[in-house]
């Protein structure tokens, strides 16, 4: 036997003598088979039971008063059995008669649940499509209907009058479009549509709002690209957006969704961020260019209608030639006569005995000589 167990056989265990379940003798001394000769020295003898502190991890005696409860006792307790010392047991409330409530509580449960899942009210803009176990069942109008109770029926309410609105891109982003003469234009438009068949919207596609937006973007930069820079951000806005819808309700209807497109309106044709500068002096310069061909535009309509009026007038003369030429032809002389000699400052005089050719200007214009230098 070792040192350790001979000094642990002579002291007094902590946790008081020799209970039953301890396993531990209380008075004798631990031997090592015979093989030492020494004799164990006599231990003290062991105190009354109970007199000392007692053992937490081991299970309590029959005679010990301070036992705790358990979870057992806990639960006999709250069912109304005894044990623990006993207490009240819970009861439900019961009915004037001596029934109990569970029943008309579950009856009222079982009504509210198919009045929910039975009755549908539709307002008047609105659809219904009634699906029996995920299977379309049919189309239900706005109004009161019934179906049968979830889960065998179940109906999904759609807004199919309403227009709804997507403005694409979305936020302040920048959409770049090539058009027809290679140029790049940043466009923002908005499309307006609404459900035309329940039924295909809510089964055909997978997500039918996603489409209209793609089916929109496709359309809008395949009809930019048919024209010009100058049509996009111009006159051709009201082409290019009917073109757009014609071919977004060709291509939806080919999908089946039961989409109708109301129309399509541009709300911005800008150039790109980078290039609106320059994009701007070429705008400037082509507005001169343009406000120089519409002067040069207006002065050849003057010409023109001035040569129409001179043609007018040689025809009625020549009119009045045809029915007395040699009164026309003096006629004509004098005009021209006179519409060439008043233009000159000579004045020629067919007379006999007078100066063909007097100056009168000149001497008009000749100071009169002072006598009084000549002098």
């Amino acid at each position: 036997m070792s040192k350790i167990g001979l000094a642990m056989a002579g002291k007094k265990s902590p946790w008081g003598a020799g209970d039953a379940g301890s396993g531990e003798p209380s008075g004798e001394a631990v031997g090592d088979g015979g093989e030492s000769g020494d004799a164990a020295p006599e231990s003290p003898p062991s105190p009354p039971r109970g007199s000392g502190p007692r053992n937490p991890w081991l299970p309590p005696s029959s005679g010990d008063g301070r036992r705790g409860q358990t979870l057992e006792d806990l639960f006999k307790r709250r069912s109304g059995g005894g044990g623990g010392g006993g207490g009240p047991g819970f009861r439900l409330p019961q009915r004037p008669g001596g029934g109990s409530w569970v029943p008309v509580a579950i009856g009222l449960v079982l009504l509210v649940w198919l009045g929910a899942t039975m009755v549908h009210r539709v307002s008047p803009q609105e659809k219904g499509i009634v699906t029996t176990f995920g299977a379309y069942s049919h189309t239900i109008d706005s109004g009161v209907s019934f179906t049968l109770p979830w889960p065998i029926q179940a109906v999904t309410v759609e807004d199919v009058t309403s227009i709804r609105r997507d403005s694409i891109p979305e936020g302040d982003s920048e959409r770049l479009m090539l058009t027809g003469d290679q140029n790049l234009v940043d466009l923002t438009y908005l499309v307006r549509w609404n459900i035309k068949d329940l039924k295909l919207y809510t089964f055909q596609l997978a997500e039918p709002d996603a489409t209209v937006k793609e089916v929109a973007e496709a359309a809008m930069r395949q009809s930019i690209a048919e024209v010009s820079l100058n049509d996009a951000m111009g006159s051709g806005r009201a082409s290019i957006e009917s073109n757009v819808r014609e071919r977004m309700q060709h291509i939806l209807d080919a999908y089946r969704s039961g989409v109708k497109i109301q129309g399509v309106e541009i709300k911005k044709t800008d150039p790109p961020a980078k290039v609106v500068d320059a994009f701007k002096e070429v705008l400037a310069a082509q507005q001169d260019a343009q406000s120089d061909m519409n002067r040069a535009e207006a002065r050849a309509q003057q010409l023109i209608q001035g040569a129409q009026g001179e043609a007018t007038a040689f025809d009625k003369v020549y009119a009045q030639y045809k029915l007395a030429p040699e009164v026309t032809r003096r006629r004509m002389y004098y005009e021209t006569m006179e519409r060439v000699l008043s233009q000159t400052d000579k004045v020629i005089l067919e007379s006999s005995g007078v100066m063909s050719y007097l100056p009168l200007p000149g001497i008009k214009q000749t100071p009169p000589a002072d006598n009084t230098e000549r002098r």
